[in-house]
C-alpha cells in the first residue's frame, strides 16, 4: 500500500491482495461505455439525491492495507457518503467495469472476486465492442449472476435501465 499511495496522480494502477497491476490507457469504445452511462447516471442520481457517481481514474481503499481499486464507474448511496473522504475509504454501492482488451480476466476474475468479497451491491462488466453486459447483484456473502443483456445495464439497486 506504501508503494501504491506513492504513485503519481492518475497513475492507471490498482492493488489488488497486496499484488500492484498497471494497466495501459482505455480504447475509444472503452471511453465512449464509460461517456454515455456517466452522463445518463450522473442525471438520474442527480435528479432523485440518490448519491454520488464517480468515474476513473478515483482511488478507491477497500481495505487500507492491500486492495486498493480504480473502477470505471462507481456509485455510493447517500446514506454511505461518509466513506468519501478525499478518495473513497470503504465499499461502493456499485461498481462498473469495462473491458480492456487482452486484460478481461483482471475484471472478470480477480475483480469480481474481490468485490464480491468486500460487499459490493452491484457490479456490471461491460465488454466494449459487442456491448455484452453482465452483472452480479450480492445476495448474503455471494454474488448471484443477473440476466445478460446487449447494450444496458438493468439496475436493480437504482431500479433504472442505462442504455449505452
Amino acid at each position: 500500500m506504501e508503494v501504491y499511495r506513492m504513485l503519481p496522480e492518475g497513475t492507471l494502477a490498482e492493488l489488488i491482495d497486496g499484488i500492484l497491476y498497471m494497466s495501459p490507457s482505455p480504447i475509444d469504445s472503452h471511453q465512449r461505455a464509460v461517456t454515455r452511462l456517466v452522463g445518463q447516471m450522473y442525471l438520474f442520481v442527480e435528479k432523485n439525491d440518490l448519491g454520488e457517481i464517480f468515474t476513473a481514474p478515483f482511488d478507491v481503499y477497500l481495505d487500507e492495507h492491500s486492495n486498493a481499486v480504480q473502477p470505471d464507474i462507481l456509485f455510493i448511496a447517500k446514506e454511505n457518503l461518509a466513506i468519501v473522504k478525499g478518495h473513497v475509504h470503504g465499499v461502493p454501492d456499485l461498481i462498473i467495469e469495462i473491458l480492456s482488451e487482452g486484460n478481461s480476466e483482471h475484471d472478470t476474475v480477480r475483480k469480481r472476486n474481490l468485490y464480491e468479497k468486500s460487499g459490493v451491491k452491484e457490479y456490471w462488466i461491460i465488454h466494449p465492442t459487442t456491448k455484452v453486459v453482465i452483472g452480479y447483484q450480492l445476495r448474503g456473502e455471494s454474488f448471484n449472476e443477473l440476466d445478460a443483456t446487449r447494450g444496458k445495464i438493468n439496475s436493480q439497486l437504482l431500479k433504472h435501465t442505462f442504455s449505452f
